[in-house]
């Protein structure tokens, strides 16, 4: 055997010494390219996190803007709509007590211009009755054979008796023959009437009284029975005529 062949496998100093140095730069870029490998891995691992982080972030965003896009947008057109004006409308179908329910105003008016009709006084009449609703006792006429010259007409003592028509008092007191206390009045036409029998006078020689006014109050006084008014009519003083006819001719009907 050969003593050179073990010396031939080993490796001699200048091989290892330069062997050892490429086998620490193959280390070292090992090194290197682990490190590189690494900070690739790391930034692709920072990459990926800030893009799974922030890929929501522009959607919602995107998604808020929107929303408030579309909130104004609803917005104006509300206030858009809101201040267009809108005509009222009319309904062909209004109830006929709804609307006469509220008077026009040129109604009212017309009503309250309207003026009141003015109350007016029925005029009093030329002749009345001397005294109303009183009972006729006794006629113009005959009667116990001697001429009744006048109408008796009966009602409580005190009664009124009123003027038969206008003119003016030509006696009052007491007259003779039995008429106990009596007025006169002139008409002015020709003809005087006479109230005879009064309780009590209520006017005075030349008063001038109106038709229905209040002469004097029935009584008794004179040749009387009892309480009445004795009327009669004169066509010229003491020329008496029958009173019924007469007043009737006037519009006043004395029941005889």
């Amino acid at each position: 055997m050969q003593e050179d062949s073990p010396v031939q496998n080993e490796t001699t100093p200048d091989t290892a010494q330069t062997e050892q140095p490429q086998r620490a730069g193959r280390r070292n870029r090992l090194i290197v390219l682990s490190a590189a490998a690494l900070v690739a891995l790391g930034l692709g691992g920072i990459a990926v996190a800030t893009t799974g982080n922030d890929r929501p972030a522009p959607t919602a965003v995107s998604l808020d803007a929107q929303s408030r896009a579309e909130a104004a947008s609803r917005a104006d057109r509300s206030a858009r709509e809101s201040s267009t004006p809108v005509a009222p409308s009319v309904s062909p179908t209004a109830s006929p007590s709804a609307v006469s329910a509220s008077p026009t105003p040129a109604k009212t008016a017309t009503a309250k211009a309207k003026p009141k009709p003015k109350k007016t006084t029925k005029p009093t009449p030329a002749w009345v009755d001397p005294m109303p609703g009183a009972a006729v006792t006794s006629c113009y006429g005959q009667r116990w054979g001697t001429l009744h010259a006048g109408i008796d007409l009966a009602l409580p003592s005190g009664t009124p008796i009123h003027a038969a028509a206008a003119g003016t008092v030509t006696q009052a007191g007491d007259a003779s023959d039995g008429y106990g206390n009596s007025v006169f009045i002139d008409h002015g036409n020709g003809y005087l009437t006479h109230y005879a029998h009064q309780s009590r006078i209520a006017v005075t020689v030349g008063q001038k009284v109106k038709a229905g006014q209040v002469i004097g109050y029935e009584g008794a006084t004179g040749d009387a029975t009892g309480p009445h008014l004795h009327f009669e009519v004169h066509q010229g003083m003491w020329n008496q005529i029958d009173p019924a006819p007469f007043m009737r001719a006037h519009g006043v009907d004395l029941g005889c």
